[in-house]
């Protein structure tokens, strides 16, 4: 399972760069969540997707399951969404000023 995790991870960085990489903006936004997601998805795999019991004291239970991981990637979604809804709303506030959300005419207004 590892091994799939691994190879879904390395699709989800092929995607992102390949969006980061376009002229678009709203591309650009998507292909940094991307790789976060990318992200979220090796945190959990070097973790390890093991069974085991919640972490709670007992004496019975000797195989306990990590909820470190879990609690980490919880709070890079959230960090992630706040992060995308900002530049989405940025990039909306972008286009009704200058009329379009291509960087290479950006940067051609800027100078200006």
């Amino acid at each position: 399972m590892e091994t799939v995790m691994s190879l879904l991870v390395g699709l989800f960085f092929m995607i992102g760069t390949y969006l980061i990489l376009s002229k678009n903006m709203q591309r650009i936004i998507l292909g940094t969540s991307v790789i976060s997601h990318g992200i979220n998805l090796l945190i959990m795999t070097m973790g390890g997707l093991k069974t085991g019991s919640p972490p709670l004291l007992s004496e019975k239970v000797h195989v306990f399951t990590d909820a470190l991981p879990q609690a980490l990637i919880l709070t890079a979604i959230v960090i992630n969404f706040a992060v995308t809804a900002l530049l989405l709303v940025l990039s909306y506030r972008i286009y009704k000023i200058y009329g379009t959300d291509n960087i290479e005419q950006l940067r051609g207004n800027a100078d200006e």
